[in-house]
């Protein structure tokens, strides 16, 4: 027998291939090595044993079939089923396909769409990013994996990447929508531009590049919806190969854009490139990335056990799914292939009762003082874990008295859930990130640990929708209630254990309250906050207590306040805005640089009554911003403002912008599918013909150029939302500054006049 070759590295890229797994590794020196591994993937069938053989005769796939059991989810106990492992791992989808139509659905599948790439991960307990050491023969076959590495663990090394940046140039416009340009490619601090006007030069220029750099991650801008679509097509073309895989033999597998409804929202799922033996990332079309970084979204690989490439372009819902399914395999629990558990029936007022979701205290719009916020740490997921809430816990024949509140049913407190399992380890995990930031000494380290505990936030927060969510294998919406119930009672705890240690209730929203006190102390704050915590058992933590806080009023409904729609500054100078315009991505770039810019100027008011002193400062740059527009000098991409197509653009019945827009580039022959974002500039808000109120940004300058009048109203409503409260409502800003020109000259529309300050809601 020949003798193995040894090494070590980072688990870097896996997909399935005839024989079995390709896996890619990078070493210590960053240097790929590509290995395989046979593998035979398995799924679960229950019915005859003569109907699954005949299916498998009339497939002619070659497959292996054996008697063992498996444990049945909601009986809870194991269950006779037969196991099919299929030879051929490119043929497994196909296998799983047929069988499950075999004769009017006489055979019941299990745990068989998992992909492969991640189901492998599964079986062999491995996972992406993982530090490993490997022998395999010297034709690069695998003989042992062994892992050096916890996907648990706080502290990790990662493999030293080399990055290679693919964009139009110029502003991030979509180019699908007709922006164009010469392609900008970056490297290692070296950026060159390749003219588009000979393409055959181009890619020959691209490949070069490639060859050059072999870069193990290509990050592009809207490279999964266009740019490597245009350049595939024009590889074609002039019959020049670019060399986009590590692997020769691989192709691009790809995967279709397509919309969906989702909560009453239509949601575009894009496009999708992927690539053999190094990463392809759209920065355009990754949630994660956007959010949390390489680190974040490297974290959640590692933990998910998902490819890098797969995770970026998912939901977070499809993360927390991943460790699920994880959790039920490494259990020996059937994952059924359809969901099987519908809604329970229920009368009007059980439905009344039971769908009343979080509790919501809501704000007295105004300006306050001496003001604590404190926080749940991750409620509902906590909730899960004390109160051991799953779907298969949940009404259990055996703890009838385990009751939950307002709702009459009751969780197990003999078996520990699914759900509970998976989310505890990752709670445990945040919370140590969470203190380590805290501890850490280095910004580097600080923004790492940040990040990773982002990731492990957003998770946790799908955590409580997938619990409900009709189309997830281990979804119950009974579930998703009893959290909720919990949720209320909790929080109804935590305002009386509050009020009876003297503080006044302001706000509440779910996992968080506001409270004030006159003068209050710090350890006044912190005494409350671990007697809520020991009362209620699950960890209050003190967000900060603020120096003045503001609660706009609702637009509609003047005398209300909106729902986590607020701006304060904390006593050690940190400014928290939530649900103001500058937090909004269908604002304008201009706009909400302006209101932010507003805000840091009051940021400097230790108390409500200073912010007196600070608001003609504030007014001076509101009209420096107006004046900007007024007199045109604000580049379009600042003035674009982003909205999602709710439908299909021959579907609009009233020419709003975002219809308008879209019929705009359906007249060039560009479509927009429903959920996807349209970015445009108002060029003239009231006109007669709705073509010319708004144009898409990628066509670029106008003749007419922007609506001034109608950006300035913008600028004035976002304003209003911080200053309404503090006496300058949308009126009398628009009388501050003078929208309407007294002369011809530009500069004289902006007239000196008294300001008065009004401090409303003091306490």
């Amino acid at each position: 027998m020949a003798s193995l070759l040894t090494g070590r590295g980072w688990l870097f890229d896996l997909y399935p291939i005839r024989r079995g797994m390709q896996v890619w590794f990078l070493r210590e020196d960053g240097e790929p090595v590509a290995l395989w591994e046979r593998y035979a993937p398995s799924f679960y069938v229950r019915g005859r044993a003569a109907t699954l053989s005949r299916g498998l005769s009339v497939l002619r796939v070659p497959a292996t079939v054996t008697r063992t059991e498996r444990v049945d989810v909601w009986a809870g106990r194991p269950v006779p089923v037969f196991e099919v492992r299929v030879e051929d791992p490119l043929r497994y989808a196909g296998v799983v396909a047929r069988l499950g139509r075999w004769e009017d659905d006489a055979l019941e599948l299990f745990t068989c769409d998992i992909p492969l790439a991640q189901r492998y991960c599964y079986d062999r307990g491995v996972f992406p990013l993982a530090w490993c050491e490997w022998e395999a023969t010297a034709e690069g076959e695998l003989r042992t994996l062994t892992v050096r590495d916890d996907p648990w663990a706080v502290d990790y090394l990662l493999p030293p990447l080399r990055v290679l940046e693919l964009k139009v140039e110029g502003e991030l416009v979509n180019p699908r929508h007709g922006h164009r340009g010469r392609l900008e490619v970056s490297w290692d601090g070296t950026t060159r531009l390749l003219d588009s006007d000979d393409p055959a030069s181009l890619l020959e220029s691209l490949a070069g590049v490639l060859r050059q750099v072999d870069p193990d991650v290509i990050l592009t801008q809207w490279g999964d919806a266009w740019l490597l679509p245009s350049l595939r097509q024009l590889e074609r073309r002039h019959q020049v190969r670019l060399p986009w895989n590590r692997d020769p033999q691989a192709a691009i597998p790809g995967r279709r854009a397509h919309s969906y409804l989702s909560y009453g929202r239509m949601v575009r799922r894009e496009a999708a490139q992927f690539l053999a033996g190094r990463w392809h990332l759209d920065a355009q079309n990754t949630f994660l990335l956007t959010e949390t970084g390489l680190e974040g979204l490297l974290e959640l690989a590692r933990l998910c056990r998902m490819p890098v490439q797969q995770l970026a372009r998912t939901s977070t819902g499809t993360a927390i799914s991943s460790l699920q399914l994880l959790q039920a395999h490494q259990d020996g629990i059937l994952i059924p292939w359809h969901k099987q558990q519908p809604e329970q029936f229920k009368t009007a007022d059980e439905l009344l009762t039971a769908d009343k979701g979080g509790l919501v205290f809501v704000p007295e719009p105004g300006l306050y003082g001496d003001v604590a916020e404190l926080d749940f740490a991750s409620l509902y997921p906590a909730i899960m874990a004390k109160f051991n809430i799953s779907p298969e816990t949940l009404d259990c024949p055996c703890c009838p008295d385990h009751r939950v509140p307002e709702l009459g049913r009751h969780t197990c407190r003999n078996r520990r859930g699914l759900v509970p399992q998976v989310l505890e380890p990752i709670l445990a995990k945040r919370a140590r990130l969470k203190r380590l930031k805290q501890t850490a000494t280095d910004a580097q380290a600080r923004q790492t640990y940040d990040r990773r505990q982002t990731a492990l936030k957003w998770i946790l927060v799908t955590s409580f929708g997938y619990l409900g969510y009709k189309n997830f294998v281990f979804g119950r919406i009974e579930a998703h209630e009893a959290v909720t119930a919990y949720s209320r009672e909790l929080l109804l705890q935590a305002k009386e254990l509050a009020e009876a240690a003297g503080f006044r209730l302001i706000h509440a929203v779910v996992d968080s309250i506001w409270v004030h006190k006159p003068h209050v102390r710090e350890r006044e704050v912190a005494a409350l906050a671990g007697t809520i915590s020991h009362a209620i058992g699950i960890p209050l933590a003190v967000e900060g207590i603020y120096r003045w806080l503001i609660f706009p009023p609702s637009r509609m409904h003047p005398r209300l306040g909106v729902p986590n729609r607020f701006v304060g500054v904390f006593r050690d100078g940190t400014l928290k805005v939530r649900g103001l315009e500058c937090r909004r991505h269908d604002t304008a770039p201009f706009i909400a640089q302006a209101q932010q810019a507003v805000l840091q100027i009051l940021t400097q008011a230790r108390t409500p009554p200073e912010l007196a002193r600070h608001l003609p400062e504030a007014l001076d740059v509101l009209k420096a911003s107006a004046r900007q527009l007024w007199e045109g000098r604000v580049p379009l991409h600042d003035l674009a403002i982003t909205k999602q197509v709710s439908q299909d653009p021959d579907a609009y019945r009233r020419p709003c912008d975002t219809a308008i827009a879209a019929h705009s580039l359906l007249a060039r022959g560009v479509r927009l599918a429903p959920g996807e974002s349209v970015q445009f500039v108002i060029t003239a808000a009231g006109d007669a013909d709705p073509a010319c109120r708004v144009r898409p940004l990628a066509w670029g300058v106008s003749p007419e150029g922007y609506d001034r009048a109608k950006y300035v109203e913008l600028l004035l409503r976002a304003a209003e939302t911080v200053l309404g409260p503090l006496g300058y409502d949308y009126a009398k800003l628009n009388e501050l500054i003078q929208l309407q020109p007294r002369s011809a000259d530009k500069l004289g529309l902006f007239g000196q006049g008294g300001l008065k300050i009004v401090l409303v809601r003091t306490i």
